[in-house]
């Protein structure tokens, strides 16, 4: 039997240890959602392989003719529960639009792969919004939002069409994008530079509040974007410049790092 004394001391450092416990808890809590804006990213697979590091890597599957997603993350947030695991199994009713609308563009990686990377890294984060707190109702909203920005659509309409040779002007870009992703400053509509220096579309950028309405100007979370990946020379893209054309490759599925070689 523990003296009075030990039992005190032991009694005193199991309430340490559940005081301690109990505060990295709300300490990681209160860091879990702190993140007022996401950013809904969408990539043009006829200019993705450009700015790869191994562009051997790259494939386009062949029922891949539209722009994809890429992601949507929540900024000044990263990797927020490394506990919440996903399956396949999570997602099997929503595989069939997934695959047509957020495939993987490597070779090394299945899109089931893809998706629970960024499952990991971004959707634990915006689980601790109504809506998203869950594997397949995060991966509903990402799906919903694809329908609703449909830039496929906005730019066939102003006449704007995946070629080699005809560039257009970065106004003329802004402008058909405009009534779908908004005018905010925060909207970035990104360019990368192919072999010969050209300002090839690769991305769309569209930042969001938390209840996903358009825009979001919290000044904190500005910038704090998602690392690049180490599969890129540098990050994925960056503004494409105003006073530059702006060219809009074609999707090659046979030779997907060469659209226009």
């Amino acid at each position: 039997m523990l003296s009075p004394v030990l039992l005190m001391v032991a009694l005193l450092t199991v309430l340490t240890v559940t005081m301690e416990s109990d505060h990295w808890i709300t300490d990681q809590q209160e860091k879990f959602c702190t993140w007022q804006c996401l950013k809904f990213t969408l990539q043009w697979p006829g200019s993705f392989c450009l700015g790869l590091k191994n562009s051997s890597q790259c494939r386009i599957p062949p029922n891949i003719q539209t722009w994809t997603i890429h992601g949507l993350w929540p900024l000044k947030a990263h990797t927020c529960c490394l506990c919440w695991p996903i399956f396949h199994s999570d997602l099997k009713e929503l595989d069939p639009e997934l695959s047509q609308l957020w495939p993987s563009l490597l070779k090394t990686q299945s899109s089931f792969l893809f998706w629970k990377d960024e499952w990991i890294k971004h959707g634990s984060c915006a689980a601790c919004v109504e809506g998203m707190n869950s594997p397949l109702r995060y991966f509903q909203i990402c799906l919903k939002l694809r329908g609703r920005f449909d830039i496929d659509r906005a730019l066939e309409d102003a006449g704007i069409k995946p070629s080699c040779n005809q560039s257009y002007p970065y106004d003329k870009v802004n402008h058909a994008l405009a009534p779908v992703i908004g005018d905010d400053p925060n909207v970035q509509i990104q360019c990368i530079n192919d072999e010969k220096g050209r300002e090839v579309l690769v991305q769309v950028k569209i930042p969001l509040s938390q209840n996903l309405t358009l825009g979001c100007h919290h000044k904190e979370d500005q910038g704090a974007e998602p690392e690049p990946t180490q599969l890129w020379h540098t990050f994925p893209g960056h503004p494409c410049p105003q006073d530059s054309p702006v060219f809009y490759f074609p999707i090659k599925h046979d030779r997907p790092h060469q659209p226009c070689d």
